[in-house]
């Protein structure tokens, strides 16, 4: 048996065939080729319209079902990972009435702060283990506020991947995992959180049925299976936020374990057993993808300018003729610490590891006399590090604490000076897999369906294709210049 898996990104989207049997993946394709346009008619907004997302999985969809070994017959299910916090709305009769207003916008900053202040801390962190913060909800009472046209008009909200799984199956609904992204969910009520929703004056009416993260959610149309080559009456059987699905598709489902990511935003997401919370809100906590009979929370850094630092450079710096790998070799070529240079890369949004404060990007400490692009370029994939350092010791507050991070290799992680950086710093090991967000939902699927009886049948041929550690030489160097960045973060 074969199956399909979809990460439906801010970037792109990617599809992912894997065998059942062997482990094995069998096709991906991602589209577009260049990266997703992000609208921001405001500063600090962000928006993607739904159907850019549903258009782009078409065409990766149609390119892995025509790659050969590939049988739609044989796709047993269907997983869908998406971007998280992501606010879609629907009308009446399931056509999507504004662009969705996504993780990395700011807008609802306020609402959330007003919101965890007049509900209390207490209230707050004891239900949800979280503020509302710039969450789904908080979003949602901005369009209450100020679109009220709109939202006269919402008949029910979707996650991003709810949306997806609807245009495929005609089926609307979502998970307790999804809701509790979006701080709908009442970890102590083990229901909605209709106290929030009352104080937001939301009708539960606007939620969708929730069902199981690893369960048959909807089969595919006859006419989507037509328009996409897909057998009609294949089931999604699996869905998760980008961050819990990357976490599934390294096998971080237990206590102590922890994985990271590094694309256009950058996360470390740990696992633990406690229902335990960050009482500053800077690192969130959301049921994980295997939560229910036991407790498995998934703690979140996030850092919203990660990847796009880099690409930043790579188009306003490098220029079209210097590559990614170029840049990274001119990189290390410069020591440990650039000479000096520091770089916060916090130009993506508000970060709620500094308080959802929107500090913007710094460069620090430029000399004209000694710092070239190369100086530049570590600097700030360091300063990228620095940022996850700064986060990862917040964690460690929650009781999160590894000696491992696990990662697939990809994206910032395809850079020996990221790896390096990152292992010194921390201390931690760092094993790298070769997988991705694609193929995790389909493993997903393939849980979903029963196809494997546990996740460790599922996850059985994952294998480590690197691991790095320590360079005990450039320890020093690093913290040092960790010690330096962290000044200028002070300053803020």
């Amino acid at each position: 048996m074969q199956f399909l898996g979809l990460d439906v990104g801010s970037s792109s989207v990617k599809a992912s065939v894997i065998d059942g049997e062997s482990g094995a993946c069998l096709a991906s394709a991602f589209y577009p080729k260049k990266e997703m346009e992000i609208t921001a008619p405001r500063q600090g907004w962000a928006e993607q319209h739904p159907d850019l997302w549903w258009e782009n999985m078409k065409m990766a969809i149609k390119a892995v079902l025509a790659t050969q070994g590939v049988d739609k017959e044989k796709i047993g299910g269907i997983g869908i990972s998406y971007q998280m916090h992501g606010l879609v709305c629907v009308d009446k009769n399931g056509e999507v009435i504004r662009p969705s207003i996504i993780w990395c916008d700011s807008r609802a900053v306020g609402i959330g702060d007003r919101a965890f202040a007049d509900l209390g801390q207490l209230k707050c962190l004891g239900h949800l283990l979280n503020s509302p913060g710039n969450f789904t909800a908080s979003k949602l009472k901005w369009v209450k506020e100020n679109e009220p046209d709109v939202f006269r008009k919402i008949d029910k909200i979707m996650l991003p991947g709810d949306f997806i799984a609807y245009r495929l199956t005609g089926t609307l609904c979502t998970t307790t995992s999804g809701l509790s992204e979006g701080m709908f969910w009442d970890f102590k009520e083990n229901r909605l959180a209709g106290f929030l929703l009352d104080y937001y004056g939301f009708s539960e009416d606007l939620i969708p049925e929730i069902v199981p993260t690893f369960s048959e959610q909807g089969r595919v149309t006859a006419a989507i299976a037509s328009e996409l080559g897909l057998k009609e009456g294949t089931p999604v059987a699996y869905r998760a936020g980008d961050q819990p699905n990357n976490a599934l598709s390294l096998n971080v489902l237990n206590p102590g374990e922890i994985a990271a990511t590094g694309g256009t935003s950058g996360v470390v997401y740990g696992v633990s057993g406690e229902v335990k919370y960050d009482p500053k809100s800077r690192v969130n906590t959301f049921a994980h993808v295997n939560h229910g009979e036991e407790n498995r929370l998934g703690v979140l850094l996030c850092i919203n300018g990660t990847g796009i630092l880099n690409s930043y450079l790579k188009k306003n710096v490098a220029g079209e003729h210097i590559s990614y790998e170029a840049m990274n070799e001119m990189a290390m070529e410069t020591p440990p610490g650039a000479q000096g240079l520091s770089v916060l890369p916090f130009g993506n949004g508000a970060e709620r590891v500094l308080g959802n404060k929107e500090t913007g990007a710094v460069l620090s400490g430029l000399s004209f006399n000694t710092h070239g692009k190369g100086h530049l370029f570590r600097a700030a994939q360091e300063g990228i590090v620095y940022s996850f350092k700064y986060g990862i010791d917040v964690m460690k507050e929650t009781g999160i604490e590894s000696s491992v991070i696990r990662a697939g290799k990809a994206n910032m992680f395809l850079s020996p000076l990221f790896r390096e950086a990152l292992s010194c710093v921390t201390g931690a090991q760092i094993e790298l897999y070769n997988t991705d967000g694609a193929q995790g939902a389909a493993r997903g699927a393939a849980v979903g369906v029963a196809y494997f009886a546990s996740f460790n049948e599922a996850f059985a041929g994952l294998s480590v294709v690197g691991t790095v550690e320590p360079d005990a030489t450039k320890v020093e160097a690093y913290q040092e210049a960790y010690q330096t960045w962290l000044g200028v973060l002070q300053k803020q």
